[in-house]
């Protein structure tokens, strides 16, 4: 998920971290990911499952989301491999959480100007790793 071409450019990778606008970019979408989560009515029971504060789950999101984008590996240094199923397993997931994630994901896309193409792109990669997630049949 880390590289794509730079419109223009000879063979020259651009890490999507860096297509994004980079730190303070990720930091943007993510704080926006979870206001999104506390405004929106239809995302209630998304909101639900994080508890009472999101302090934590911004800061897990962002230096996940940094490293995996291809930017500094800010989750590992702190907790090593990310083991995104195995830390998820407490949680129920299924198809209805899933698809608020995304939907919330691509909302909050939308809302800090994430280039068409990149969000395309991004949110099929997001639609993947939740469905991976699913840890019900419902």
């Amino acid at each position: 998920m880390s590289e794509s071409a730079v419109p223009g450019a000879v063979d020259a990778p651009v890490s999507v971290f860096d297509a994004i606008g980079g730190e303070a970019r990720v930091r943007e979408l993510v704080d926006r990911f979870y206001d999104r989560m506390e405004l929106d009515e239809d995302l209630a029971a998304l909101r639900a499952t994080h508890g009472p504060s999101l302090d934590r789950a911004r800061d897990h999101l962002f230096w996940f989301l940094c490293g995996w984008m291809g930017g500094p590996d800010y989750y590992v240094a702190r907790f090593g491999h990310p083991r995104l199923r195995m830390r998820h397993m407490p949680f129920k997931i299924g198809t209805r959480e899933r698809d608020e994630w995304v939907v919330c994901m691509g909302r909050a896309m939308q809302d800090v100007n994430v280039p068409e193409p990149l969000a395309e792109r991004l949110l099929g990669s997001f639609f993947n790793t939740a469905d991976w997630m699913r840890n019900q049949n419902r």
